[in-house]
């Protein structure tokens, strides 16, 4: 059995600019998964890059607070208990629009690599 406890995973800034705690990646531990999970925080007033990953998908699954998805020429309000579909190259950002942290899930798949994400801003 893995258990992993958030406040035990070390926060960093990915390269979209968001605050990322990982809770598993296929390169980190000895686990038989093909994906990466871990909670992503953007702060009010804040977004994400404009970015991809040419060869992953994601899903973002909205935990707390409220934003706006733009994923290629769509925008689409977010609340939480939604999940989100974002298609292997496409260009996409997430905005905060709400006054407190916005606080989700990421699933990449296959596990995320640096190598494979392109940041525009």
């Amino acid at each position: 059995m893995f258990i992993r406890d958030l406040a035990a995973c070390e926060e960093f800034t990915a390269g979209d600019g968001c605050r990322l705690r990982e809770l598993f990646h296929p390169d980190k531990e000895l686990l038989d998964v093909e994906y990466s999970f871990a909670e992503a925080l953007v702060d009010p007033g804040e977004g994400t890059y404009r970015h991809r990953l040419r060869e992953a998908s994601e899903v973002y699954y909205i935990l707390e607070g409220e934003g706006l998805m733009h994923i290629g020429d769509e925008a689409e309000p977010v609340l939480p208990y939604q999940a989100v579909y974002i298609p292997p190259g496409a260009i996409q950002f997430i905005e905060n629009t709400g006054q407190t942290p916005l606080r989700f899930i990421c699933i990449v798949e296959p596990g995320w690599r640096q190598d494979d994400e392109e940041v525009f801003d």
